[in-house]
């Protein structure tokens, strides 16, 4: 890795892909800068990776060649304003604002720049992430492949067309919610039946990592999956029915336009 990466923010997701990077490339220490409104957060994050300090976010930009805008989206064109006069068209731009389009971004430049739109899930901090990627109209595919290489250190990378970054940021960046709120019912069910908790977070918990995989891995569509597992006039399928009675599908399908309706109000 010859380029230089820095990150305008330094907070959790910032801290997060240091992480995989300097875990995933050797000799990227010296090659990853920080800048953020707090310096406390700069100093913890250096002083954990050992990489780079910058007083602001344009000494950042000034010495690096892929920049990650790490920030708050109430904030970014009071940033973008600020760093706009140090973008050239050799910089990469690499944006994770929910909400915030490519060309939101590029407005704020006079001239043609290399933008890319990401949308990770919480899922990267233990590097399983789901991680959507958009290049804009001035990306190539160097950058694009760049991008990729440098963020499967925390995740699996797709590439997608923006206008899906909304449906992404509805099935893979609010889902997790759900699906711990899943899993904290199920393990509620067996405590009521008298295993301990935190045994009951487990088997619930391991037990989604291996339905998972076998979505991913073994290719078997969810609805064979859950024929697998049903017998005739067995356990499985009385729980089922009593899920279909209630409504479980409908609901989550709803609860995912309400999203929806919300990111679009």
């Amino acid at each position: 890795m010859d380029k230089k990466i820095g990150f305008i923010g330094a907070g959790n997701m910032a801290s997060t892909i240091i992480n995989g990077l300097v875990n995933s490339f050797e000799n990227i220490k010296d090659k990853i800068y920080v800048a953020d409104i707090t310096e406390e957060k700069v100093e913890n994050l250096c002083s954990e990776h050992n990489i780079n300090p910058c007083k602001g976010n344009v000494e950042l930009v000034k010495r690096c060649d892929i920049i990650f805008l790490a920030i708050k989206p109430n904030v970014y064109q009071t940033v973008l304003k600020e760093i706009k006069s140090h973008i050239n068209n050799r910089k990469l731009i690499i944006s994770m604002m929910a909400g915030v389009t490519i060309g939101d971004i590029g407005l704020h430049f006079k001239q043609p720049t290399k933008i890319i739109r990401i949308m990770p899930n919480v899922g990267v901090t233990v590097n399983e992430g789901m991680i959507a990627l958009s290049g804009g109209n001035n990306v190539g595919r160097e950058e694009i492949d760049l991008a990729v290489e440098l963020l499967s250190s925390i995740g699996k990378i797709d590439e997608i067309e923006e206008h899906l970054m909304d449906a992404v940021t509805n099935i893979s960046g609010c889902s997790p919610a759900y699906i711990a709120m899943f899993v904290e019912a199920l393990a509620d069910g067996s405590v009521l039946r008298g295993m301990p908790r935190d045994k009951a977070y487990i088997y619930a918990a391991q037990t989604l990592i291996g339905t998972g995989k076998m979505i991913l891995e073994k290719g078997i569509h969810p609805g064979e999956l859950k024929d697998l597992v049903s017998s005739p006039a067995g356990v499985t399928i009385e729980g089922v029915y009593n899920l279909e009675k209630r409504g479980f599908r409908s609901i989550v399908m709803e609860t995912m336009d309400i999203c929806d309706r919300k990111m679009k109000s």
